[in-house]
């Protein structure tokens, strides 16, 4: 059975702080995996010490290197406020020398450096790492209990805490208090250090060397550690922010604003805007191999990418039908997103260069020419701005298929109630994983999908929408199961989001809707 393995360090100071830093000496928060790591292998070296320690306390130490935990920390004050330290820099040796040779004057103030203090205020004293447990066949729970309950400081020396590991339901996890970071699926976030396959080897072998730093052969440094890898953790709450620039389409004339139909040509608009995208890219020298991959979403050498939960690094092309602001009814097609992963905001500003002024066209004709875009937009804001309800206005296109045992066709033919109930509630179980599973694939989090709400039907959510079997998909989705889909958060989340197998071209557009 497998449940949550909750590590609890708790602050002892009365008013709690944090004094960590990363690598580049910036204030760490949330506090790292890696760090939380380091101060379990140091409270299990203390607790076996010497060959005990790999022969006790390993296969528990190694059994979490290998998961990304979730890390739920008390809010941060708004403020805090920095001082400066004058302390010793370890070369106590010069002064002495200086005394050696009747050099009295010499103190140690004069061997003092600066150190800066910025530490981070804590609404709370508890720091939670959430890892998946099971105890078929995994390491002793009692173990790695008594490796948390062994640890002291979190961060600086000043930083001490009380550890302890308990074992949680879904229930006890979702009433946990603080703000809830994940690790992100496509980058971007807070970068954080996190331990890989082989860390614990890596800080054993590591503090041996320092061991033996002194030798025969004078002093030999120690290598930093190199056994870990940096993810990206971000709130729920920013889950759905993504890189993008806006365009408006205009007339080839460039006399107004050209409208495409939302029902027909959202693939088709979205298509000419990659393909105009492509054409830029190849007449600046990009990389065939690149264009393929960023621009077009396929493999470096052209074909079709093997589907899975992860998408790499790609352009989104969201046509926006138009919203109208007396009627909230959805209209015409005349604004276009291009849209990217968190991390590639040096894609999105060549694409906000280049793409500007450039003409869509389809079989040698122009269809409009594309102009930025601004902020200020009030159809814009409606699918950019921070909202807890959204509401499809175009279909999402489900990732797989949601009748495998034809339980549509056994309906058609006709069955008595009960069983007609229980095939309706089949379907809808089936319906419901493959929209929570199109969320998790756009980034969004276990977590926040087990706290959202999910509603869908063929029938839109607002006025102008279409039903959704109507709409004409890509091509290779055309058979492909699609829904109007509305979906409450329980906390605002920012657009642009776009989910389901057709979420690059259009498809799975979300709007924000009235709280």
């Amino acid at each position: 059975m497998t449940k949550t393995l909750c590590l609890t360090l708790r602050f002892l100071d009365p008013v709690p702080q944090f004094h960590g830093r990363n690598d580049t000496g910036d204030p760490e928060w949330p506090p790292s995996p890696l760090r939380l790591f380091q101060a379990m292998v140091c409270a299990a070296a203390k607790r076996w010490s010497g060959g005990l320690l790999v022969e006790s306390a390993s296969a528990g130490l190694c059994s979490l290197e290998s998961h990304l935990p979730v890390i739920v920390t008390p809010k941060i004050a708004n403020s805090s406020f920095g001082y400066r330290m004058y302390v010793p820099n370890n070369s106590g040796d010069l002064m002495t020398a200086a005394w050696s040779r009747g050099d009295t004057a010499t103190t140690m103030a004069e061997y003092r450096v600066e150190k800066d203090v910025r530490p981070i205020n804590l609404n709370g004293d508890s720091i939670h790492f959430l890892f998946p447990f099971s105890a078929d066949g995994g390491p002793s729970f009692e173990t790695i209990q008594a490796i948390a309950r062994s640890i002291t400081h979190l961060g600086w020396g000043i930083d001490m805490v009380a550890g302890n590991a308990v074992l949680l339901d879904d229930d006890a996890v979702s009433k946990l208090e603080g703000d809830v970071w994940h690790p992100t699926m496509g980058g971007g976030g807070t970068p954080l250090r996190v331990p890989v396959n082989g860390t614990f080897d890596a800080l054993v072998s590591k503090h041996a060397a320092f061991l033996k730093r002194i030798g025969p052969d004078g002093f030999r440094p120690v290598p930093p550690l190199s056994a870990f890898q940096i993810v990206g953790y971000q709130q729920v709450k920013d889950f759905a922010q993504r890189r993008y620039v806006a365009f408006s389409i205009l007339k080839p004339d460039i006399s107004g604003m050209r409208s495409f139909d939302p029902l027909r040509r959202t693939r088709d608009v979205a298509g000419l805007v990659r393909h105009a995208a492509a054409e830029s890219a190849h007449a600046q020298g990009w990389r065939v191999e690149k264009v393929n991959e960023f621009i077009h979403g396929k493999q470096p050498n052209g074909e079709r990418p093997p589907s899975g939960p992860v998408s790499p690094d790609r352009f989104q092309y969201l046509p926006l039908p138009t919203i109208n602001p007396a009627l909230n009814r959805i209209e015409s097609i005349r604004r276009v997103l291009v849209v990217a992963p968190p991390h590639c905001g040096t894609q999105i500003d060549w694409a906000r260069r280049n793409l500007s002024g450039s003409e869509l066209i389809h079989h040698d004709e122009v269809m409009g020419v594309l102009t930025l875009l601004p902020g200020s937009d009030w159809v814009l804001k409606q699918y950019l701005d921070e909202s807890c309800s959204w509401s499809t206005v175009t279909p999402v296109i489900l990732p797989g298929f949601d009748d495998p045992d034809h339980l549509r066709k056994k309906l058609k033919q006709g069955c008595d109630a009960s069983t007609q109930k229980r095939y309706l509630s089949r379907l809808d179980s089936r319906t419901e994983d493959l929209l929570r599973k199109a969320f998790r694939q756009a980034g969004f989090s276990d977590e926040l999908m087990r706290n959202a709400n999910v509603q869908w039907r063929d029938v839109g959510f607002r006025p102008g929408a279409e039903m959704a079997s109507r709409y004409l998909p890509p091509e290779n989705l055309t058979n492909s199961p699609r829904y109007h889909v509305r979906v409450t958060f329980p906390e605002p989340i920012r657009g642009p989001i776009a989910v389901g197998s057709g979420r690059f071209r259009g498809f799975g557009l979300f709007a924000k809707m009235s709280d």
